[in-house]
């Protein structure tokens, strides 16, 4: 009785197991889970390159798009002249917090201050010192020898504003027989603008300028 009770207790267990074995079998692989990783993502040269051509022509259809047609016109203006680089450092710290956009912009010309007659350099002082008193015999009193500088040993016959004058003067010296020159006097002159815009009609105030009265405001292109 006992070794059937055995039999039945081992066949039950081989039973078991073999069921669970074929169940397990049957059952679908569990789902593995998704793993995150955290090395960085490597971009393709491709891609770089397309993601800048594409932030570029963002930025060019940006350019291109139409004005608002509501904000107020630009007004340019031009401010001068300054006779010097002082006075325009300080008309430019006026006028930056009054406009939008503002630059400088020099210039230069050729001014005549007169005209000069003259006898050239001869080579030392002593023989400069001759030529004038043979001026003083010939009757001539305006005149000076010049002892120092670029124009040394050269005896000067006199400065005229009007050229006529000093045509006159050189015709007088060169008749008593001495090689009188006429040269004109020139100076470059420099001066300074300043180039602004507004979105106002309304000048910048710059009364507090020195010199303001000399200045000269007048609208310029824009472009």
């Amino acid at each position: 009785m006992l070794a059937r009770i055995l039999f039945l207790l081992l066949l039950t267990m081989n039973l078991a197991a073999g069921a669970w074995w074929y169940l397990r079998a049957q059952a679908p692989p569990a789902a593995a889970s998704p793993q995150v990783s955290t090395a960085p993502r490597l971009l393709l040269l491709n891609e770089r390159d397309n993601a800048a051509m594409s932030k570029a022509a963002l930025a060019a259809d940006a350019a291109q798009a139409p004005a608002d047609p509501n904000a107020p016109a630009a007004i340019c203006s031009t401010l001068g002249p300054f006779a010097n680089e002082t006075d325009l450092r300080i008309g430019m710290d006026l006028l930056t917090p009054q406009v939008t956009a503002i630059q400088f912009q020099e210039s230069s010309s050729v001014t005549t201050r007169g005209y000069w007659v003259y006898l050239p350099a001869l080579d030392s002082r002593d023989a400069a010192l001759k030529s004038a008193r043979q001026l003083n015999a010939a009757g001539v009193r305006d005149y000076y020898v010049v002892t120092a500088g670029d124009h040394e040993n050269t005896v000067s016959l006199g400065l005229f504003r009007d050229r006529d004058n000093a045509a006159r003067r050189q015709s007088q010296i060169a008749a008593l027989g001495f090689p009188a020159r006429l040269e004109e006097r020139t100076e470059v002159e420099r001066a300074w603008w300043i180039e602004f815009q507004r979105d106002s009609a309304e000048p910048p105030t710059y009364d507090s300028l020195r010199g303001a009265e000399q200045l000269t405001l007048k609208p310029r292109s824009c472009g």
